[in-house]
């Protein structure tokens, strides 16, 4: 009896530490990173038991394609940034995720800075 429970604990560990470690390499770990310009369009707190700040840019002219992407809760000047300009023309610093879990965000974009810019299309230059 005493073996079973000691095949019990470190089968428990393993997958634990297992858990453990995946949760930190997909957290950590960057696909990419980059900045996507546009105006932003939509910025909400949404969610049912997971609160997560999302977001879209929309990246054309008119209505024609759309960046989704989702803010962390520790960024506060982000937030505070995106909800500030919401509607204006911004240049917005990201990094991609390999994967995310439900209370980080809705998509694999996780903005880190965003930036004010002069909008193409309004003709002043």
């Amino acid at each position: 009896m005493n073996t079973l429970r000691k095949i019990f604990i470190y089968l428990l560990l393993t997958v634990s530490l297992g858990l453990v470690g995946y949760t930190l390499f997909i957290y950590n770990f960057t696909l990419s990173d980059g900045v996507r310009s546009g105006i932003l369009s939509k910025f909400s707190h949404k969610g049912v038991l997971f609160k997560t700040w999302e977001g879209e840019l929309n990246e054309g002219f008119g209505a024609t394609r759309f960046f989704p992407f989702s803010v962390e809760d520790n960024e506060t000047k982000v937030i505070e940034d995106l909800k500030k300009y919401q509607g204006q023309y911004v240049k917005l610093e990201y990094k991609e995720r390999i994967k995310t879990l439900p209370w980080w965000g809705d998509t694999h974009y996780f903005i880190t800075k965003v930036t004010l810019e002069k909008s193409p299309y309004s003709g002043n230059k």
